[in-house]
């Protein structure tokens, strides 16, 4: 069981705070737990139905109206809605449903109706990296079950390796040279895993070394590759008191090359970046960079 606090409520379900203990009161919605020094704390169950109501009070249900709902009625709209919604907010909705229930049909229905609706890539980047952008803070926070984060990671790496092997090897006759890496330590591989099809799907030249390199073997690669571009996404490592010398070596050591960074180490704390690495927040940024640049 997983413990939540009123803020991890808040920025999962987008619901405020102030709005959540106000239906407390006045409707005895959810009633938060107390710890032995009286700190008050949410479960898993009590997520899972905050956020059913905010998907329900997105589509026009009144709070009133929801609270006297039974649990099982809930539950039935809020699976007819998700599963037949072509509105991203209530896929990613639905996918963080799936990760607290563990619950693989569902997460299968969202995302093959997501993708049969928009296509994979479109999926990828208003759905599933949306959501993985807003688990990830809470993951850090130790505020997401680590079994719940695997599960739902596991079951999106499936998708995105089918995705990339689905890709014809075509390259572009100008197409650049990228070399995706994660440091040492560092596992969380899906958003470097994305912007691998990303390349390939643009036809460009990518080759994969996947996470917790060594760094010295990422130079021994550099040396035989010469790539164009370096991209790396830092979620875990380096950390903090870390990340900005991580930052200045690499600039240092791809002086003559464009080093690409992502992640919650880089985008969550200041950094100074270097004239020659480029921060994608998003992954549209990364798309945009490749369309300009890499012809």
């Amino acid at each position: 069981m997983t413990y939540y606090s009123i803020k991890d409520l808040e920025h999962l379900s987008g619901i405020k705070a102030h709005t959540l203990r106000i239906w407390e009161q006045r409707y005895n919605l959810v009633q938060p737990k107390r710890t032995d020094t009286n700190i008050r704390y949410y479960n898993d169950d009590d997520l899972k139905l905050i956020l059913n109501v905010s998907l329900l009070k997105e589509h026009g249900f009144k709070i009133s109206a929801i609270a006297k709902m039974k649990g099982e009625e809930m539950i039935q709209e809020v699976l007819s809605i998700t599963q037949k919604s072509d509105r991203f907010s209530d896929q990613i909705q639905g996918l963080t449903l799936a990760m607290i229930d563990l619950d693989e049909e569902r997460f299968e229905k969202i995302i093959s109706t997501s993708t049969l609706q928009s296509g994979f890539e479109k999926t990828m980047v208003n759905v599933i990296y949306p959501f993985l952008v807003k688990i990830g803070a809470l993951w850090q926070a130790g505020s997401i079950n680590v079994a719940q984060e695997h599960f739902i990671s596991n079951l999106i790496r499936q998708k995105t390796i089918v995705a990339i092997d689905g890709q014809i090897n075509n390259h572009e006759v100008n197409a650049k040279k990228y070399l995706l890496f994660l440091p040492e330590n560092e596992s969380h591989e899906l958003g470097l895993l994305f912007a691998n099809y990303l390349l390939r799907a643009r036809g460009q030249k990518a080759i994969y070394l996947g996470a917790s390199l060594p760094y010295k073997d990422l130079l021994k690669t550099q040396s035989l590759y010469q790539s164009d571009y370096v991209i790396s996404i830092f979620t875990s490592y380096p950390g903090k008191k870390d990340v900005q010398q991580y930052i200045d070596k690499l600039a240092t050591d791809f002086a003559d090359k464009t080093v690409l960074l992502s992640g919650s180490q880089i985008i969550a704390q200041p950094v100074n970046i270097p004239d020659n690495v480029f921060v994608f927040k998003k992954m549209s940024d990364l798309i945009d960079f490749i369309e300009e640049y890499s012809n």
